[in-house]
């Protein structure tokens, strides 16, 4: 053996549904003679059973020894799971050989085993070779007698009738030889059946263009492994789903009986590749039950457990079905093989056996079982919720009921979850007392970290069945508790807007606007992290927030209240994001305000490129059309301008991005570049003889600074107003053009200045 199938075999014992290893195992006993292959054919064939290219290859490396009796045993356990053409045309190619030399006998039983061929592959769109070699077989037998002559015909006419009315590849030509035998035996005769048969091939060809459709996307060399989720295999099996769909609509309109033969073949077609997918096997069981045939629908199923033997689901379907059909016995049966294998899920498999039993065996027989389940160590709190319950709603005895939470009580006092359903109970029957009694007991035992939903409870409770001061005393007291498992420094005793709103609140009724309730979410955000030192850029963007947008840009998608009212964007508004037509729309907005810039579109967004840097220009024009949304600028140049960036030196040709106080610009190398090429390209510039001038726009920026902070300046509508205003104080300044000394267009720094 080589290095690679060695590997291969590794990989496969590790994952026995390894595709690549079994592929390397296939081809190195397609290598080996068949006596050591076999191992290797049958390991494969056990973890891949419905894999009709591996049965293939197993049993023709048979029928190159002629070890007849090993090849009919493999035909018989693969053929009727494995309905493929290939593997079906092998089979009537061993019949033939094996009963050439048998004489009549031989005829007759390689007629019969093509008729069971057609009959559970002939609707197969690849089977039209299937109909020709059927045919050819049928005119090639002898015939003595004019009797004979005629049975033969008559055979011959009733499989080119059958094979015309099913969607082949090959359904046209089988019409073109239709009509030449029929022409060939009897022109007059000819015309009348042809004429008959004519809207039933026109009907044949119709269905089979649609049905190739849906047959194209099938991967037919797929091997059937459990679901992974991969892309693939989903998109295999919604392909296998959309062609049952199309069967199942009976497009050629033909009898009840072959339409249901269709769709069954289809069903067993798809389990060739989709064998671990209980979803299929549980439609394929139903679809024959409510076509009327439970007993299909039970052998599917059976079926189906041993090709998933670990689906609690279709033990459940199975059991369902049985019981539905009165077989009481059986679905017991089914009920205990639950009880026996189910780990995961034992306290759900006595459930679910208890109410079995209640339906079927009555009251003793499900109390008989209970007491025993009781004793069992993974016997959960579960079991006596619903057997409780199963009690006082079916049985009508509260009673008994209450008895079996108290005897559950002391198992599972420290269970949250068990509590809260006794207490429910006990609202059920409207005993308050025994429900404050609960509460208090259980909060008594539980750790601060495991009675937050108590608490919550309670004080739900208390709103519904008690007083004012009884509410607002339960609630100081879930505040008293909970604040010992809160980091010290915390403000969980004060009372806020919160406690008004979870009191006054009613399902899904609220005593505030969604706008309040968000208001509130992030205030009570900022008061608990009051003594922290919050990074301001996470500030911004809402860090720490539970599901918190940007701040003042979106509302909450979810507050500390779990009933807030959700708001979701305006889908049908949005549209595709084109960096030139917000641009455009943006200027045109900006004219009709009174800027300086006029026309809309093309025309002011040439404008636009005019009064900016050449690199700012070219990093525009070359960006590609996005999808998606564009932000709301104004929103944007307001949180930047409450930003306290800090201010660098002035007078400097080049200033980075952090050092302009008025702002974004463009980036710290665009900028400097700009600077340097207009510098040493453009026309020359003098700089200052004395430093007044450098002196005096300091002097003017300090006063305007000290007068003005960042935060109190009114905020400006769109960027060009931004622009427009840092100009004409540049000019204030100094007589200067921002744009042609290399400046930023937005924050209006004057690097150079001109005679």
């Amino acid at each position: 053996m080589t290095e690679e199938p060695k590997k291969g075999d590794d990989n496969a014992t590790t994952d026995i549904y390894n595709v690549e290893a079994a592929e390397i195992l296939v081809n190195e006993a397609q290598a080996l003679p068949i006596t050591e292959a076999a191992p290797i054919y049958e390991q494969l064939l056990c973890t891949f059973p419905t894999a009709a290219k591996y049965w293939k290859q197993y049993v023709e490396a048979y029928m190159a020894i002629n070890n007849d009796e090993v090849t009919k045993q493999i035909f018989s356990r693969c053929l009727l799971n494995c309905l493929q053409i290939s593997l079906w045309r092998c089979y009537i190619s061993f019949i033939k050989k094996v009963n050439e030399k048998k004489g009549l006998e031989g005829v007759e039983e390689t007629k019969k085993a093509f008729d069971f061929m057609l009959n559970y592959v002939g609707y197969d769109i690849a089977s039209g070779p299937v109909w020709l070699e059927y045919i050819a077989f049928l005119k090639s037998l002898p015939a003595k007698t004019a009797q004979e002559e005629s049975h033969h015909m008559t055979s011959v006419r009733k499989a080119y009738q059958r094979a015309i009315v099913t969607p082949t590849h090959n359904v046209e030509q089988l019409w073109k030889d239709y009509e030449n035998f029929e022409n060939s035996v009897s022109r007059t005769l000819a015309k009348g059946l042809l004429s008959e048969y004519q809207p039933k091939f026109n009907s044949a060809k119709a269905v089979y263009r649609e049905r190739k459709k849906y047959v194209d996307e099938i991967d037919w060399n797929m091997l059937a492994v459990p679901p992974t989720g991969s892309y693939k295999e989903e998109q295999q099996c919604m392909a296998w789903k959309r062609l049952l769909i199309f069967e199942k609509g009976n497009p050629q309109r033909i009898d009840t009986a072959s339409a249901n033969r269709r769709i069954t073949f289809t069903y067993e077609q798809s389990l060739m590749y989709l064998y671990h997918y209980p979803d299929l096997w549980y439609d394929y069981a139903t679809w024959h039950a409510n076509s009327g045939s439970v007993d299909s629908a039970i052998k599917i199923f059976q079926r189906a457990l041993k090709a998933v033997p670990d689906s609690e689901l279709l033990k459940y379907a199975y059991a369902e079905l049985e019981e539905s059909r009165g077989a009481i016995q059986p679905a017991k049966k089914i009920y205990e093989s639950l009880l026996a294998s189910s780990s995961n899920s034992m306290s759900l498999a006595h459930i679910q056996f208890i109410r079995f039993l209640r339906r079927t065996e009555g009251v003793e027989a499900a109390r008989k079982y209970f007491l025993d389940a009781r004793k069992s160590p993974s016997c959960t709190y579960h079991v006596f919720v619903a057997y409780a319950m199963m009690v006082f709603c079916v049985d009508k005895d509260p009673k008994a009921a209450h008895n079996i939470f108290e005897a559950g009580l002391k198992k599972f006092m420290n269970e949250p979850g068990y509590i809260l359903e006794y207490a429910d109970f006990l609202c059920r029957l409207n005993d308050d007392r025994n429900v404050r009694a609960l509460f208090e007991r259980a909060l008594s035992s539980l750790p601060p970290e495991k009675s937050v939903e108590i608490w919550i409870r309670f004080c739900q409770f208390e709103q519904t069945y008690g007083d004012l001061t009884s509410m607002l005393k339960v609630e100081q007291r879930k505040k008293e508790a909970l604040t010992r498992s809160v980091e010290e420094g915390s403000t969980v005793l004060e009372n806020t807007l919160y406690d008004v709103i979870s009191r006054y609140s009613f399902m899904d009724l609220w005593p505030c606007s969604p706008k309040d309730l968000d208001h509130l979410a992030r205030q009570e955000w900022l008061v608990k992290n009051i003594n922290r030192k919050v990074d301001k850029s996470n500030l911004l963007h809402g860090a720490n927030i539970t599901e918190k947008g940007s701040v003042g840009l979106t509302t909450n998608s979810k507050v500390l209240l779990p009933s807030a009212k959700v708001v979701y964007p305006d889908t049908a508004r949005m549209v595709i994001y084109d960096p030139r037509q917000t641009l455009g729309s943006e200027a045109a907005s900006t004219s009709a305000s009174g800027s300086s810039l006029v026309g809309s579109g093309l025309k002011a967004f040439d404008d636009i490129l005019k009064v900016i840097s050449p690199t700012l220009m070219a990093f525009i024009t070359n960006m590609p059309a996005v999808e998606g949304p564009s932000p709301d600028i104004d929103v944007v140049l307001s949180i930047l301008l409450q930003s306290s960036i800090p201010t660098g030196q002035t007078g400097k040709p080049a200033t980075s991005l952090q050092q302009m106080p008025g702002g974004p610009g463009p980036t710290t190398s665009d900028h400097s570049g700009s600077i340097k090429t207009r510098m040493n390209n453009g026309p020359p510039h003098r700089l200052p003889r004395d430093g007044h001038s450098g002196k005096r726009k300091d002097l003017d920026r300090q006063e305007d600074d000290e007068s003005t902070t960042v935060q109190s300046r009114p905020l400006p509508r769109d960027v060009f107003r931004l622009r427009q205003m840092h100009r004409s104080r540049g000019r204030s300044t100094s007589q200067t053009g921002s744009a042609a000394s290399g400046g930023s267009a937005f924050s209006g720094d004057q690097s150079v200045s001109t005679d």
